[in-house]
């Protein structure tokens, strides 16, 4: 299973931001989704760094597996996951 979160709409509201990320890990947790493909947009890329952030941070990073930048759209974050 995929999950797909595109932050177009809420670019500017960073509580938006926070939750919308808390809520798509949730929901992959949840349905032991293989994959999140997680949409900041090209822009300036300081959306695209407060997504990496976000991940980064330990109690969200126990929960994937591995964080991949596409290699040929600079807008686009995949999270992959590894369930038992």
């Amino acid at each position: 299973m995929k999950l797909k979160l595109d932050l177009h709409e809420i670019y500017n509201k960073g509580h938006d931001i926070d939750r919308a990320l808390r809520e798509v890990m949730e929901e992959a947790a949840r349905t032991k989704a293989s994959l999140v493909e997680i949409i900041p947009g090209k822009g300036s890329g300081q959306l695209k760094k407060r997504v990496l952030r976000y991940l980064d941070q330990p109690e969200v990073k126990v929960l994937y597996h591995r964080v991949e930048k596409d290699s040929k759209n600079f807008g686009r974050i995949f999270v992959h996951f590894r369930w038992k």
